[in-house]
């Protein structure tokens, strides 16, 4: 049993693998032609192209891998089947139950290999190619707003008492995480303004004692007086305006937050969604994007041992209901029906605020109620 055991495993393993990476280099194919309309515009080459298509292997192959698994399993274990291998298997004492662990055992080191895809490989190789892309064609990162980029930050006082509320609102974000063009906006605990301030560009820096500061340059600073709304008399207040040529401004607010326009939620690593969800609670904005794309980061991966479960039946379908290759393209489609299916429910659950765990295990869990009851009814059979 061993002997077929490990037979299985390295069919199984060869084929999914063959499969996965003749989808990446299909999918590499597509991405780069369309860079092509790109090429000669602000000085963006094929060989950045090249460059950009590289460095994002990583992230297309996170995304293939179930589709791969699917189609992988489904071709080894049809081969085996049409070559009454699969047969022989059964009569040795390969029940449905053995077969269903082994294949989940080769299953999970997939999943393993997937999501230290998506952890590790896949995030900075995808920040690094959207920051090289945006540097070749000397470009910015193109924001959500004509104004820019705007991110809030609620700063507190060492017993948690809410001193000041902070709207940033940065016209040019560069790849390099500085900014450019920068506008402060600083109300206190009553929401009344105190403080405007404008900077030509900004950088930012960890000191000795692991706390984090932008360097601003060419500071204007607007001190805005609070006035108590019942004054009726002149008072001495007034506003007052002080520029300096460089500034240190502590702050929460790092690089990655803004880095994170950068790249698209769903190729980020879970970590960092899970950092930007809290940071995003913490100052009381929309954070259901980025909670739907961190339960998918947790269960997308789980999702190539739900279409290895799948392909399970068609090991039991008989050459005469239908040839291998047919059997290949049935997988096909199942594979972009999953895809799209798991990206409509994304889609879907975020305009209907559903619960972001349920929206990404969903589609799982449906393929795999379907690979379970297709199974079960043709070993009942």
């Amino acid at each position: 049993m061993r002997t077929l055991l490990k037979y299985l495993w390295s069919e199984i393993a060869v084929a999914v693998t063959f499969v996965s990476f003749a989808l990446l280099g299909l999918f590499a194919f597509f991405d780069l032609v369309n860079q092509l309309d790109d090429i000669g515009q602000n000085g963006y080459q094929l060989r950045h192209a090249f460059a950009y298509v590289a460095l994002t292997l990583p992230s297309r192959l996170y995304e293939l891998m179930p589709i791969g698994a699917l189609i992988g399993t489904v071709y080894a274990l049809s081969k085996l089947a049409a070559n009454s291998e699969f047969t022989i298997m059964r009569v040795s004492g390969m029940s449905t139950r053995r077969l269903a662990i082994a294949v989940s055992l080769i299953g999970l080191v997939f999943v393993a290999l997937t999501y230290l895809l998506g952890e590790v490989v896949a995030p900075p190789a995808e920040r690094l190619a959207q920051r090289a892309r945006l540097q070749s064609a000397d470009a910015t990162v193109r924001q959500q707003f004509r104004s820019g980029a705007w991110v809030r930050e609620v700063t507190r006082d060492d017993k948690g008492k809410l001193e000041r509320f902070r709207f940033v609102n940065a016209r040019i974000v560069r790849p390099n995480a500085t900014l450019g063009d920068v506008r402060m906006y600083e109300f206190d605990s009553d929401f009344r303004l105190r403080r405007i301030s404008t900077a030509e560009s900004g950088s930012y820096s960890v000191g000795p004692d692991g706390r984090g500061a932008w360097q601003w340059r060419n500071l204007v600073e607007t001190r805005v007086p609070v006035i108590a709304s019942a004054q009726s008399t002149p008072s001495g207040e007034r506003v007052e305006i002080e520029r300096d040529a460089q500034r240190t401004w502590p702050s929460e607010l790092t690089p990655e937050i803004f880095g994170v326009l950068l790249v698209q939620p769903e190729r980020m690593a879970a970590h960092a969604l899970s950092q930007y969800v809290r940071h995003l609670d913490e100052n009381r904005q929309q954070a259901d994007r980025y909670r739907i794309a961190f339960w998918n980061k947790v269960f997308y991966p789980l999702a190539v041992l739900v279409m290895m479960a799948l392909a399970l039946p068609f090991a039991y379908l008989h050459v005469r209901e239908g040839s291998v290759s047919l059997k290949i393209f049935t997988g096909v489609m199942i594979g972009v029906l999953f895809y799209m299916l798991n990206k409509l429910f994304g889609h879907i659950g975020l305009l209907n605020t559903w619960p972001p765990a349920a929206v990404a295990a969903i589609p799982s869990l449906v393929v795999l109620s379907v690979a379970l009851s297709t199974l079960y009814w043709l070993e009942r059979r």
